[in-house]
């Protein structure tokens, strides 16, 4: 088949799909951006050297069998959960796959890319990946496609309704605490006021954005306390319970910035659109400092992959034996999957914070009441 006919193909599918589920168009639909902490499968398609297509990733995401989807993560991410949770007919394609387009009427379209940041060269290390800006180019794609099979307030209404979640600046803050790396190129040599306000007007310029496009219902998710991870305490040989303070003080500067800027756009854009603020880094640090009550053995290692550089996580099975990084026992017990990323367990307790909690996590709604409210 051409890429002609299956473009075709896919168009009308989409619009079967829309007159045949006409119930399930309002039902939740999300436009997911951000980096690895989202991506659902965008890298396994990019010469890129930051990729999760390989087993044991995966190992517990049951719609897939246990098979590596390109999640960075053992299971479901926090969106996943979340979609699961506010009805969705299906997980949000990734935005390079096939089918994605035509996905979008049942669960939304991912755009998330691993190694990706809000700045333009953040991730150049990994070659392929796609920033945020380059994300939003291929939402405005998608969204041509859908006013070519469904019409221009069809496409607005379901726009409308559905939600626009941002989760990335991660890898801008850790990229700004490596050695500057030859031909490269680096920019930890600027101050950390410049840096937090430069990464903040490039993410309202990108809101605004996604405003002009047709999106109404926002969720901005701030940046969790790197300096925690596995892989930021052991390349700065940090002691187990030690976290790399002036990257966790940074990002709190960012975080407050970026609350001032979500809140003024809702006083600029908030006739008919809601921005919200989710507070990751708190419900990660409460995490962290009463691990236990939420059935945690241990915060300080990844269970899959090491605690020192190379930090790989994999697993190649042969015809007579099979080679593999170390993997915990019980992955449940284990607040990081690998060196970088939070496992599913913790990936369920973040979600359920952010669908259900306070002003102090979610403001002015948490995510169900943003999904409820009618526009």
């Amino acid at each position: 088949m051409n890429m002609k006919m299956e473009m075709n193909m896919n168009s009308l599918l989409f619009v079967v799909l829309c007159l045949i589920h006409v119930s399930r168009c309002v039902s939740y639909t999300n436009f997911a951006f951000g980096d690895s902490v989202v991506d659902a499968g965008n890298n396994n398609h990019l010469a890129s050297l930051s990729k999760a297509d390989y087993s044991p990733y995966g190992i517990d995401f049951t719609p897939s069998g246990g098979k590596p989807t390109g999640r960075y993560t053992n299971g479901f991410t926090i969106i996943d959960i979340i979609a699961q949770a506010l009805g969705a007919k299906t997980l949000a394609s990734p935005s390079l796959a096939g089918n994605a387009t035509s996905n979008a009427l049942l669960g939304g379209i991912n755009f998330g890319s691993g190694a990706s940041g809000i700045l333009e060269e953040t991730g150049a290390v990994y070659l392929g990946r796609i920033p945020l800006r380059k994300q939003i180019d291929h939402f405005e794609q998608s969204r041509a496609e859908m006013v070519q099979t469904m019409g221009e307030n069809r496409t607005q209404d379901l726009l409308k309704n559905a939600i626009f979640s941002l989760t990335i600046g991660n890898n801008d803050i850790i990229t700004y605490f490596l050695p500057k790396i030859p031909f490269i190129g680096s920019y930890n040599e600027v101050s950390h006021a410049v840096l937090q306000e430069t990464m903040v007007a490039h993410m309202g310029s990108y809101l605004k954005r996604l405003h002009e496009l047709g999106a109404r219902k926002f969720v901005v998710v701030d940046i969790g306390p790197l300096g925690c991870l596995p892989f930021v305490r052991a390349i700065h040989l940090l002691p187990d319970g030690k976290c790399h303070e002036e990257m966790n003080m940074l990002i709190r500067g960012y975080n407050e910035k970026l609350r001032q800027a979500v809140n003024i756009l809702n006083q600029d854009l908030g006739n008919g659109s809601i921005f919200v603020y989710a507070n990751s880094y708190d419900v990660i640090s409460e995490i962290l400092q009463n691990y236990r009550d939420y059935g945690f053995e241990n915060v300080n290692d990844p269970c899959c992959g090491g605690n020192i550089p190379p930090f790989f996580c994999f697993r190649i099975e042969g015809e007579e034996r099979q080679i593999s990084s170390n993997l915990c026992d019980d992955r449940s017990k284990y607040l990081f999957w690998d060196a970088y990323h939070p496992g599913q367990a913790a990936n369920f307790i973040i979600a359920q914070h952010v669908l259900n909690g306070d002003e102090n996590i979610c403001s002015p709604f948490n995510i169900r009441q943003l999904h409820n409210l009618k526009l």
